[in-house]
């Protein structure tokens, strides 16, 4: 998250960027998804897909 938010600092073209680090977020919840047996932390990494897919929806109108 933390090289998400200076991404959106910079001042040069960050949409792939951003978009490239989403991906490897979304991994990251698949992989704590597939390790995972508590039913509340599955609910907590469908939050998280949800935002992070929202997220990837807005990154593709930047360039």
């Amino acid at each position: 998250m933390k090289q998400y938010k200076a991404a959106l600092n910079e001042k040069k073209p960050v949409g792939k960027k951003l978009n490239f680090i989403l991906q490897e977020l979304n991994r990251e919840a698949n992989t704590i998804a597939s390790k995972c047996n508590d039913i509340s932390i599955s609910s907590t990494i469908i939050q998280m897909k949800e935002e992070i897919e929202k997220l990837r929806e807005q990154v593709q109108n930047i360039e």
